[in-house]
């Protein structure tokens, strides 16, 4: 890298001619010890990764598990002490929790049994013939894997090996292949579990996964209508900054006649003689003069301001010549997109292994039980932060190519001999000499947004939960804390 060097001579133009404006002859890295800082970070991230990856058991997530430690949906492989793990779940895609109308969670684990299943069961099962007949025909046994379906109804054991009676209709929910309870008082005490009771970890991490295809169709959405905001400023930028302005005008003469229109169709009522209805008159002619004052104002500051439109239509002729000189300036969000997607699928990726990131060992009854490893599972924060403050650095990056070959294209003061490839030049000299100083902004950035969010957090729930003067003090504390960190950082973002 040529920041390791000193200083290097910019380079020459194609054709000799005196210049008249230079930006700088001589470039020298910048913020060197921030991208030191920065690769030890991300040092940390790929440790964190490596380790996840092989301590983690995503599938355990994604497919469910039963209480034996066996993967629904997959071949397993033993544990030891433990004799029911080790079977061939892949026809037993759903998972079955055997008392589900009274779920419990004891020490991070459901109190429930919970089993593979072929198919949840759509009626209610009453008895334990029903429960052997919906195994015969079925083929999904709701019963311990070591009891045989001919001894549901002959084993004197079978009541603490079966599902609790009756047994509850339910249904394969999306939501890592659950046997959802279909009744209304085993759904809410279920899902109440399911929801609150699981660690945070989990309920962030179920979240993500069940609106995922929303999420995915709102980035969809967002993508497709900055390509359509792009392409209107394109072609038609003169005519879109009149219709509006006038949009706003009219908009306003709009609200206003309205108001003025209504006062005097209360004026000529007779029901104007009871109280309630010359107060409302009053009311509305309040709101007719603020209405009438306001788009006043702003009518006069736009007349004022008029060189000022003509200077933002100027601006965005500018930007759209520099556009043309470049087209590939267009694409480059294109490849920012590409990039970020790459970057968050493998965050994803990691986060699913550390949720799932603990060593298996035997309980009583044979049971398989998951401890968290205490260290690395916690590391969440620190990839959390790692989220955020690479993201910020490749937006910084885009911002700073699309800037870089924008002034390139724009101080060029021959045009008949245009810069030659402006946007590898600019990626170039960003790569070779700022950096640093990307990162160090992104790092801003990212050191903006947590505490912002953090005290947004704090305000929110406690204001939701506001039943002593102890909360509403500590609430009113958070909100003052962030409207005065929000006022000194007001004016610090990318630009």
């Amino acid at each position: 890298m040529k920041c390791l060097r000193a200083e290097h001579l910019v380079s020459t133009e194609r054709t000799p001619r005196q210049r008249r404006w230079r930006p700088q002859i001589y470039r020298k890295c910048t913020d060197k010890a921030w991208l030191f800082l920065f690769f030890l970070f991300w040092a940390g991230l790929v440790f964190i990764m490596g380790y996840s990856v092989t301590a983690g058991a995503t599938g355990r997530l994604l497919f469910g598990y039963d209480s034996f430690g066996n993967v629904c949906g997959k071949k397993n492989s033993p544990v030891e002490g433990a004799p029911l793990s080790g079977q061939d779940m892949t026809l037993k895609k759903h998972v079955f929790f055997m008392n589900s109308c009274n779920l419990e969670v004891k020490d991070v684990r459901f109190s429930s049994r919970i089993l593979c299943v072929s198919s949840c069961p759509e009626e209610q099962l009453n008895t334990l013939e029903e429960v052997q007949l919906f195994a015969n025909t079925s083929g999904s046994f709701l019963c311990v894997y070591s009891l045989n379906s001919f001894n549901y109804t002959q084993n004197p054991n079978a009541d603490s090996l079966c599902p609790r009676l009756p047994v509850p209709p339910s249904k394969s929910f999306p939501l890592f292949n659950r046997c959802i309870p279909q009744t209304p008082e085993c759904y809410s005490l279920f899902a109440s579990v399911l929801i609150n009771d699981v660690d945070a970890l989990h309920r962030t991490l179920s979240g993500i996964m069940s609106g995922r295809d929303t999420i995915l169709g709102l980035c969809i959405l967002a993508f497709a209508l900055s390509l359509a905001m792009m392409i209107t400023f394109r072609f038609i930028t003169t005519l879109l900054v009149h219709i509006f302005i006038a949009l706003i005008v009219l908009g306003l003469l709009f609200v206003c006649g309205v108001l003025w229109w209504l006062y005097y169709d209360y004026t000529n009522d007779l029901s104007t003689e009871l109280d309630t209805e010359r107060e409302n008159m009053k009311c509305l002619l309040g709101f007719a003069v603020v209405s009438t004052v306001i788009t006043a104002v702003l009518l006069v500051l736009i007349f004022v301001l008029r060189k000022r439109i003509k200077l933002t239509v100027e601006l965005l002729r500018v930007t759209n010549k520099a556009i043309s000189n470049s087209p590939f300036l267009l694409f480059q969000p294109l490849w920012t997109f590409a990039i970020l997607i790459f970057f968050w699928v493998t965050w994803m990726a990691v986060l699913l292994s550390l949720g799932t990131a603990g060593a298996a060992q035997v309980i009583e009854g044979g049971q398989v039980e998951y401890k968290p490893l205490s260290g690395i599972r916690y590391m969440w924060w620190y990839h959390l932060i790692g989220l955020i403050w690479t993201s910020e650095f490749i937006l910084a990056c885009q911002q700073m190519t699309i800037a870089g070959a924008v002034v390139t294209c724009y101080f060029n003061r021959n045009k008949n001999d245009p810069p030659d490839r402006p946007i590898l030049s600019s990626l170039s000299i960003l790569f070779c000499y700022h950096q640093g100083t990307v990162v160090k902004g992104s790092f801003l950035i990212t050191v903006v947004r947590i505490p912002r969010a953090v005290l947004m957090y704090i305000y929110n729930t406690l204001k939701e939960k506001q039943h002593g003067a102890w909360s509403s003090c500590v609430s009113r504390c958070c909100y003052c804390c962030f409207r005065c960190l929000d006022k000194c950082l007001c004016h610090f973002n990318q630009k």
